[in-house]
């Protein structure tokens, strides 16, 4: 099918390929591709939009595009880092800002015509830089505006160019779709494309890589991979798709039974599970850093294909590995030529990369989000309850279990004094800025961030108070992020008293395995009787080794809402909820503390690790 299309130059932002997907929602064609691809290449395209990226463009070896595309007589929306590269590019002058944004902002809009056009005068944005647009270039005027981004958004009418500061392809932008609806008439392009296309061109994808071979696919039992599983039987036959669950000791309480009978409810029937139980936790053992226990878990999959396989006696030669593998996994791995490694998934680790390479890999939803991955699954006839179930990591708690070693505690005790004057400084900070009295205390343990498109491994603060106004709760914890580099995520404490946190010495052991599902199933029950489903998309529940009882842990509750995983909020969970929660997991001895996380993505990634 000839599609009219739109262009998404890839400079390593978290969203370049969350830009095509709202492209494609509204009906448009588009293809992400390389940012120095020639201006010559680009006049099939009716429009160019430039991603953001976590580089600077005052940086001598940041990104660059062909000079030659602003001088193309079509429309260009640049976001972010594009927004600054089309300014330094064409004679204006970019900068520190006076301060960084992470998450909300408001914007206020000056001008409502080209991309704003029927657009309300303030709506939210959301924001995710530390440089800005000090000087624009001829011809361009401002748009747009936020308390700390005077260019937030800035327009020449008369070549149609057009930058944003703010990320107007995440849903957390309320008027995001309509200024990219906006854009798209601007540009003239016909909309013409939509799931079912992608189904008939997949499938023919599929037949033609596939051949006579069959595939041998990774089931979890989510979502992506049992969308994955679907597809490959429409495409090839239930006969040429073997499904297998690995039992990895790190799936929620008796998750592998419930499982197979799930999907065997739903139709499939060439699913078997293999228990490697033993064996996860035996590499784990001793193993602390996340990347290290990522990769060990994700090497330790194909481990298991090939030893299964070789079980069956099935020949190398006639299968092909499956996997339902969707775009976050591999942007936030670094998977695109300039983006920055947030956090290696299982199934982007080394090895694995190089069987992709290798052709010996065959991923069909690798392109799409999370939303596509659900309206994909209701297109292929799949039971509602399977294709809207909460998303669940593979590594599974292998990453919602934190881990110490004797260098981490040793670390971590060594900081003591800098943590402190940190937490009084926050603490200061809060009293000060939104006249409340909060205590804040830096925890000693360290998780994993994303911030201006680049991975952190920040502390988190937690905050003791009695306050339960989410509203105001969000904005002090956008605020600290935003003013603390050294945090990258904020928890409110629901139980445990304020005192001196220590790092406790831990290992992915089956003892803390059991505790952690213990806390988890008594969440996800409790949750399952709630009187509303508060938007939640996933709601992780990790164990911590801090605490300030000797031998006792924490746990962090972040239940999130979210649609393609890019981006993400914390719920908001009514006081009577969240009691039972708090006391459910509080009953276990073990346990000292809980937290509730406040933090959005960005800064914070949905998981710790």
């Amino acid at each position: 099918m000839k599609h009219n299309k739109i262009a998404v130059l890839d400079f390593g932002g978290q969203y370049a390929h969350l830009i095509a997907n709202r492209v494609r929602r509204l009906g448009v064609y588009s293809e992400i591709l390389d940012n120095d691809i020639p201006a010559s290449r680009l006049r099939e395209y009716k429009g160019v939009i430039l991603s953001g990226g976590p580089d600077s463009v005052n940086d001598p070896n940041a990104p660059k595009c062909d000079p030659k595309i602003f001088s193309l007589p079509i429309p260009i929306l640049a976001i972010c880092y594009g927004h600054q590269l089309m300014q330094h590019m064409t004679g204006g002058r970019v900068a520190k800002g006076k301060t960084k944004e992470y998450g909300f902002a408001t914007l206020h809009v000056k001008k409502a015509e080209g991309i704003f056009k029927d657009f309300p005068k303030s709506s939210r944005v959301w924001m995710s830089h530390f440089d800005m647009v000090r000087e624009m270039a001829d011809g361009f005027e401002t748009i747009g505006e936020t308390e700390d981004c005077p260019t937030a958004a800035i327009a020449d009418f008369k070549k149609n160019h057009y930058g944003i500061q703010f990320h107007m392809e995440v849903t957390h932008t309320e008027e995001g779709q309509r200024l990219l609806d906006n854009f798209l008439n601007i540009c003239g392009v016909r909309r013409d494309w939509n799931i079912k296309q992608f189904i008939k061109d997949e499938i023919e994808v599929i037949k033609k890589k596939i051949g006579d071979k069959k595939v041998f696919l990774l089931v979890s039992g989510g979502v992506d991979s049992t969308v994955c599983f679907a597809l490959l039987e429409k495409a090839l036959g239930p006969n040429r798709v073997y499904g297998m669950l690995v039992d990895t000791g790190l799936m929620r309480f008796q998750e592998a039974e419930k499982v197979r009978k799930t999907l065997a409810g739903a139709g499939f029937t060439n699913l078997h599970v293999a228990d490697k139980k033993d064996l996860f936790l035996s590499r784990l053992k001793g193993v602390s850093d996340p990347e290290k226990k990522r990769k060990i878990i994700g090497d330790l999959f194909w481990e298991v294909k090939e030893d299964v396989a070789e079980e069956l006696g099935l020949n190398p030669d006639e299968w092909i590995m499956g996997q339902g593998t969707i775009y976050p996994d591999t942007i936030e791995t670094g998977g695109t030529r300039h983006a920055d490694k947030i956090k290696t998934h299982h199934n982007r680790v080394d090895l694995m990369q190089e069987m992709i390479r290798a052709g010996k890999v065959i991923e069909p939803i690798s392109e799409l989000y999370k939303d596509e991955v659900r309206e994909l699954g209701e297109e292929l006839g799949l039971p509602h309850e399977l294709v809207w179930r909460h998303p669940f990591p593979g590594p599974g708690l292998g990453v919602r279990i934190l881990c110490t070693g004797k260098k981490e505690v040793a670390a971590a005790h060594a900081r003591t004094s800098a943590v402190y004057e940190l937490s009084e400084k926050i603490t200061k900070f809060i009293r000060d800025k939104f006249n409340l009295g909060i205590t804040a205390k830096v925890l000693p343990c360290k998780s994993v961030g994303v911030q201006g498109d680049e991975r952190t491994y920040r502390h988190p603060v937690a905050l003791f108070t009695d306050l339960r106004d989410w509203e105001v709760l969000e904005k002090i914890s956008t605020s600290v992020t935003n003013n603390f580099s050294e945090v990258n995520r904020v928890i409110l404490t629901l139980h445990g008293e304020a005192g001196d946190f220590r790092l406790k010495l831990a290992d992915t052991s089956a003892d803390r395995v059991t505790a952690l599902q213990k806390v988890d199933d008594a969440v996800t029950k409790i949750m399952a009787e709630a009187p509303e489903d508060y938007g939640i998309w996933q709601f992780p529940v990790v164990l911590v080794p801090v605490s300030t009882k000797p031998d006792h842990e924490s746990i962090v509750f972040r239940p999130i809402v979210s649609t393609e995983a890019m981006t993400a909020s914390f719920a908001k969970i009514d006081s009577a909820t969240l009691q039972k929660l708090t006391a459910a997991s509080s009953s276990e001895s073990s346990i000292s503390h809980i937290f509730y996380d406040l933090t959005h993505k960005p800064p914070g990634t949905i998981e710790w690790e």
